[in-house]
């Protein structure tokens, strides 16, 4: 048999059999988020010092995602994951929502809670929101989640779930509407998992599922229970042998959550969804992005390439190493659409049959980002788009940046002998330079700036971004309101607007 005849023998049993059950129930979804989870913090990705055998485990059982993209931090990320939408389309182009901002997810846009649960199922939420609190409207229960157990902010102390913003500190943790102090002092990973796992089994088999896991690990502050730490003595930086210990924790909550699905009776139809929301935050010294050039808050490939996998009986092919051109934001469709909906009004794409059947991917370009905002850098080198403007898009192979760039360094990958990352090993681009072009498929650590050698290209993408921005919607960035003070509202982060 010829390997072309092969091949659509495989392909028409798949189609055929569709997924690994029996009764064409829509499947059960578990979506887990790691927080600032660099390219080379795991271990299927070679990294010699994290371990993440569980995680390692899903991508063995699954289909890992290589050629699969992210936002350069946290609120741009949950809000494409949640929405759908590109960030140029919900005013939320600059930065991340504050904790003292009027400001979230636009109301008028269905999360993918609100679509899965019009789908009939029980949807919940553990761990981290950031997309809007100002009001209870912007809070979880409110947004399509049936329950909610975490903080709603962006970023928090892993033990006594306090967050300081300025002068203002107060605890930010709650058990649906309701402020939540009886895990202080409790590891939040460890947490998050109880919740999850509670959730798993008390949850009624006659609806599927959908539980949201957005993990605060592995985020600032570098908090880890000793046991996890003294883990990875051999590791010489502290940042980083305490990062290690927060990945280790997370891995053994993925682990210990999917032990709960299989003794639940609901791992046979389970389909489990792995991603980071953005690269690692290199100057903190604990995470890495090896060989992959900048990190979070920019838009290089550390920054923006996803660690992304599918997982559990749901996938019938095992193994596979996909790289079709996949975005954050099409996971509303794909979901939806496997859930059995219909997607609709979204600037993603229905990715199952690219990702299970490695059919050709219908997204052929990303907007990652416009944002007039950012503060310019340089005189514009276009009349076509401005590229003092901080932007980034991609179309096929080729990958576009302009104005300010951020971090543009190749932090090595730490070394177990001298101590970690130095993230003062980079080269600095010149202070004048406001655009770069690169072959991202032949040149993935995008060390070959093309802008001169490839002028067509630069100028198609450049007409392609003053498309998409006469398609954006104004930026919505508003001051903060000192009314947030948890100093007013008994010392507890939360909605203070009630009208």
């Amino acid at each position: 048999m010829t390997s072309k005849i092969w091949y659509k023998f495989q392909l028409a049993i798949c189609l055929l059999i569709g997924f690994s059950r029996s009764d064409n129930a829509p499947p059960n979804i578990v979506l887990i988020v790691s927080d600032d989870l660099g390219y080379n913090d795991v271990g299927y990705h070679g990294s010699p010092e994290i371990k993440t055998p569980n995680i390692d485990k899903l991508a063995r059982d699954g289909i890992r995602l290589e050629n699969y993209y992210v936002q350069p931090i946290c609120t741009p990320t949950r809000s494409q994951l949640m929405s759908g939408r590109y960030q140029i389309h919900t005013g939320l182009q600059h930065g991340v929502i504050m904790p003292c901002m009027r400001s979230g997810l636009p109301l008028t846009l269905p999360t993918m809670a609100d679509r899965l649960k019009s789908l009939g199922y029980a949807t919940h939420i553990t761990g981290k929101w950031h997309l809007g609190m100002f009001r209870e409207e912007y809070t979880p229960t409110k947004r399509g989640f049936d329950s909610f157990f975490g903080y709603l902010t962006g970023a928090e102390e892993h033990f006594s779930h306090y967050m300081t913003y300025y002068n203002y500190t107060g605890l930010d943790f709650y058990d649906n509407l309701k402020p939540h102090n009886q895990s202080y002092g409790q590891y939040s990973a460890h947490v998050f998992t109880q919740r999850a796992q509670s959730i798993i089994q008390s949850h009624n088999k006659s609806k599927p599922l959908f539980l949201y896991l957005p993990f605060q690990n592995v985020h600032d502050p570098l908090e880890v229970p000793s046991f996890y730490e003294n883990k990875f003595a051999n590791i010489k930086s502290k940042n980083r042998r305490i990062f290690a210990g927060m990945a280790a924790a997370m891995d053994e909550g993925i682990g210990n959550i999917t032990d709960t699905l299989k003794s639940s009776g609901l791992w046979n139809n389970t389909l489990i969804v792995f991603t980071n929301d953005n690269g690692a935050y290199i100057q903190l010294g604990g995470g890495n992005n090896a060989p992959l050039r900048g990190g979070k808050y920019t838009y290089f490939e550390g920054g923006v390439k996803g660690v992304g996998i599918v997982s559990g009986p749901v996938i019938k092919t095992p193994g596979v190493v996909n790289h079709q051109l996949m975005h954050v934001s099409d996971w509303f469709s794909t979901l939806t659409h496997l859930a059995g909906g219909s997607p609709y009004g979204t600037d993603g794409f229905d990715m199952w049959k690219s990702i299970t059947l490695n059919v050709e991917s219908p997204r052929k370009e990303i907007i990652f980002n416009i944002d007039p905002m950012f503060p310019p850098k340089g005189e514009s080198k276009s009349t076509i788009f401005n590229t003092s403007i901080q932007a980034a898009y991609r179309y096929k192979d080729y990958k576009i940046l302009t104005g300010a760039f951020g971090y543009d360094g190749w932090a090595p990958e730490p070394s177990l002998a001298s101590g970690g990352v130095n993230p003062a090993d980079t080269m600095k681009t010149p202070s004048d330079k406001n655009i770069y072009l690169f072959n991202v498929a032949e040149d993935p650590e995008e060390r070959n700036d093309l802008t001169d050698s490839h002028p067509d290209v630069v100028n198609f993408m450049l007409k392609r971004l003053a498309q998409w921005q006469k398609d954006s919607v104004p930026v919505f960035y508003p001051q903060d309101d000192e009314n947030c003070n948890p100093a007013l509202h008994g010392g507890i982060w939360g909605p203070w607007v009630t009208s």
